[in-house]
């Protein structure tokens, strides 16, 4: 690579406001293999930065055709074009400038920008996408208002749709239509949307806390539309849980969704009109499980909370992705909770930070949640900046509480309405609610790794207290304290929570003491409960102790967590033993806990589920030196077969009590045929007649995927 190919780092220290901002922009788009592109701009100087400046646009395989400055057209001279930008020397503090470009969407393989794939015309304008469409200052922090024009053939696209509300559409000469957009709210080019081809329309509405009526409109291909009613339930269920969480209405006449088979993104958030891959839409029970259903919803969610985290309220540069995205995360983790079980989603995504993000934070994409440098801003839609953003806010509402939270957010969102702002103007308004000083927690922000916490307690019968002692650290030398909510709870020997105990401990040093009086009895400790702080956690509790916790702890995060680290030390030590040629039985303690939660008919099925399943074969072999993966197997198995024939009248009974006559989503029948399917699984490994009879007959009466997968 030679010197001028490497790539340049862009660095946050080096951000600067734009010379010039963009207050309207009206775009004309003439749809074809070439596209024709109008945008003129309503430019003005901003007062902020001193001197002259050169204005200068971002724009990449455009085709320049006439440029206009005040209604004069400018001439060679007066230009200049080079790689990837448009320079204009010499501009007025205010003017209107009218840039005509030519763009070929067949040929756009980025996917970015305007492209075409399977007949319709498609954008995709995050993170730098606009300006293959025209020449702009593509950067989050120039917010616009918008009008489009779309013109197209009928025939081949009969649907144009953009941001904002329509305000015109008709037919034109040679067989041609059009359509006229405004959105009302400004907004940075990465949220720009065109969407023009041959689709169909699923129709509903929704009316809003002010008594508005909002069109919802579903576009998609045709084969696709008897599949799109969960996409649309899950839709107005998010806009009513806004409403009530945060106070946050839609603002638009209409709220539109695309799903196409080949979208390259996931989804994406553009004001008004979301774009979708159909996997991230389109249900139905007989081609999606469960999971598919609580995915979709939550996907849906997560674009339609961007409406204000994000939209109304956006980055004022890349550097703040987590401000948006982690924030919308952490809202919709919340939604997906309250429509669905709050213990499993908590288990979800607290099992994607250790898979996923625990396993970025220690190799060489080790990143902040918001890095100070970047080459390519595409790399960095990482879990970190989503999953662990999530967790960042997660902990200033864990810190502040739900109500001072809700405040803090209801300042943000008045304060920064229809402006481009950083992580630090957030923590600023959680502040500005709560009286809290979040100095220290600011760290979590800057510093990369995964913490690492030990935590020892000892009980003291003569003060009658227990004491924690809680310490911090991490592979990154070069890391200070973090601040650490640490969520604790003292259980008594008979079961009982001691709720003077149950509190929130701070931890903000590398070392902590605390102690809790009046404890009047030996105790077993629950730690971190509901996952409190993204960190590696070190406590010592025996085999006895993790089976008092999975059936007494009152957590459900750390009852599940109790299950699977009793389920992995027992396994463990039983596949050591047999690959010595002694096969050993389930320890009695194991199976007295595991019958205790099974036997638990008022708790939360899905919950149940998850803890009596066992800790999987390949996490298993992640933890030995030496993965011996007969042995793992093996004995996996045989612990599957002895807990099936052991329990095997209450599985059949649980099994029997939870079946349903049709599918229904929602979190009854979830949790129901989470428990119904977990019982099948341990029955079938017993082999018999009976039990395969079960398997067999759930299979071809099964009227949802879910049932029939768990069968087969």
């Amino acid at each position: 690579m030679s010197q001028q190919d490497t790539p340049n780092t862009i660095y946050l220290k080096d951000y600067t406001q734009p010379a010039y901002w963009i207050d309207t922009v009206n775009l004309h788009f003439e749809i074809g293999d070439e596209t024709r592109v109008v945008a003129e701009m309503e430019f003005r100087k901003n007062t902020s930065v001193e001197g002259h400046h050169v204005l200068e646009l971002h724009g990449e395989q455009l085709r320049l055709g006439a440029i206009l400055l005040n209604d004069h057209a400018l001439a060679n001279g007066q230009f200049s074009v080079d790689e990837g930008r448009l320079l204009i020397p010499d501009v007025p503090d205010q003017f209107t400038l009218q840039i005509e470009t030519f763009i070929k969407p067949v040929d756009n393989k980025s996917l970015e920008g305007l492209y075409k794939s399977s007949g319709n015309f498609c954008t995709q304008c995050e993170a730098e996408g606009f300006r293959k469409i025209t020449y702009y200052l593509d950067r989050p922090d120039v917010m616009a208002k918008f009008s489009t024009t779309i013109i197209a053939d009928k025939i081949s696209c009969p649907v144009l749709l953009c941001n904002g509300n329509l305000v015109d559409s008709g037919d034109m000469d040679h067989g041609r239509h059009y359509a006229v957009w405004e959105d009302p709210f400004k907004k940075p080019c990465y949220l720009f949307a065109l969407v023009a081809g041959n689709l169909q329309c699923v129709d509903d509405h929704f009316i809003t806390l002010s008594g508005r009526k909002v069109a919802l409109k579903i576009f998609v291909e045709a084969h696709n539309v008897d599949k799109c009613e969960h996409a649309m339930q899950s839709l107005k269920k998010a806009m009513a849980w806004d409403e009530q969480k945060y106070g946050r209405e839609y603002d638009l006449d209409i709220y539109m969704i695309v799903a196409v088979d080949d979208f390259n993104m996931g989804a994406m958030e553009n004001k008004g009109l979301n774009v979708f891959n159909s996997k991230f839409v389109l249900a139905k029970p007989e081609t999606a499980t469960d999971m598919d259903f609580i995915n979709i919803e939550g996907v849906i969610g997560h674009e339609y909370f961007h409406n204000w985290s994000g939209n109304r309220v956006t980055c004022r540069d890349w550097f703040q992705l987590t401000l948006k995205e982690g924030l919308t995360v952490f809202r919709d983790q919340q939604f997906t909770a309250d429509m669905n079980s709050v213990a499993v989603k908590r288990i979800d995504d607290v099992n994607v930070l250790r898979t996923r993000q625990f396993t970025e934070d220690a190799g060489p994409m080790s990143h902040p949640i918001q890095p100070a440098s970047y080459v390519e801003i595409n790399n960095f839609y990482t879990v970190t900046v989503y999953n662990k953003g999530a967790e960042v806010i997660r902990m200033m509402h864990t810190l502040l509480g739900e109500t001072a939270f809700r405040q803090g957010m209801d300042y943000y969102f008045a304060t920064y309405d229809g402006q481009a702002v950083t992580t630090e103007d957030f923590v600023t308004s959680l502040e500005h609610a709560s009286g809290r000083d979040l100095k220290q927690f600011r760290r979590w922000y800057h510093q990369a790794s995964t913490p690492e916490v030990s935590v020892t307690g000892q009980y003291d019968e003569k003060k009658k207290s227990y004491k924690f002692t809680i310490k911090q650290t991490s592979v990154n030398e070069h890391n200070k304290a973090f601040h650490i909510p640490v969520q604790v709870g003292l259980i008594t020997k008979d079961g009982t929570e001691l709720v003077h105990a149950s509190r929130l401990l701070e931890l903000t040093k590398n070392e902590h003491v605390f102690e809790i009086e009046n404890v009047t009895t030996p105790v077993v400790p629950s730690v971190l409960r509901n996952f409190s702080a993204p960190v590696k956690l070190t406590l010592s509790l025996s085999n006895d102790d993790l089976a008092f916790l999975m059936a007494h702890d009152t957590d459900d995060f750390n009852r599940w967590n109790a299950a699977q680290q009793l389920g992995v030390m027992v396994l463990l030590h039983m596949i050591e033993v047999y690959k010595k040629g002694h096969p050993e039985k389930l320890p009695a303690a194991y199976l007295a806990a595991f019958g205790n939660v099974l036997s638990a008919s008022d708790a939360d099925k899905a919950l149940i589920a998850r803890m009596l399943t066992l800790p999987d074969e390949d996490y298993l072999a992640e933890l030995m030196p030496y993965a011996d993966v007969d042995a793992i197997h093996l004995v996996r198995e045989a612990a599957c077969y002895e807990i099936a024939e052991k329990f095997q009248a209450i599985f059949l009974r649980v099994f029997t009590d939870n079946q349903q006559a049709a599918y229904k989503f929602d979190a009854e029948s979830i949790e129901k045929r989470s428990i119904k399917n977990l019982c099948l699984a341990y029955l079938a490994r017993l082999n018999t007649v009976e039990t395969r009879k079960l398997a067999v007959e759930q299979y071809y009466a099964a009227h949802n995927m879910t049932d029939q997968m768990a069968a087969l």
